[in-house]
């Protein structure tokens, strides 16, 4: 993350994540949110635009949970939207403020 108000501001106001610890650590943040849980540390050179960070989110309903974010009116990746994908898992992907590509998965029946 290259600032922490602005990460922190993005997963727990638009994603509803909730902030993890107790202590808050200068340069580090902890969210989590059901069973997932995500560290960021700070990196203030990055550039988003050559970032490749990635997380892969198994979940559960997953038609669900995309129609969530699209309420939400969370931007999903242009390339991103719900799809069954060739390895068996319905997916959608989205960028945070830094371009980490979060995607979201479930085995597809």
């Amino acid at each position: 993350m290259r600032d922490k108000n602005i990460t922190r501001k993005y997963y727990i106001e638009k994603l509803e994540f909730e902030e993890y610890g107790s202590a808050d650590y200068d340069g580090y943040l902890m969210v989590q949110k059901d069973n997932i849980q995500i560290h960021f540390f700070e990196f203030k050179e990055l550039d988003p635009k050559e970032n490749y960070g990635q997380v892969y989110i198994r979940t559960d309903g997953i038609e669900k949970l995309f129609q969530w974010m699209l309420e939400h009116q969370v931007n999903i990746h242009p390339n991103g939207h719900l799809h069954a994908k060739p390895w068996g898992q319905k997916e959608f992907s989205l960028l945070d403020p830094d371009h980490n590509l979060l995607t979201f998965g479930e085995e597809a029946e």
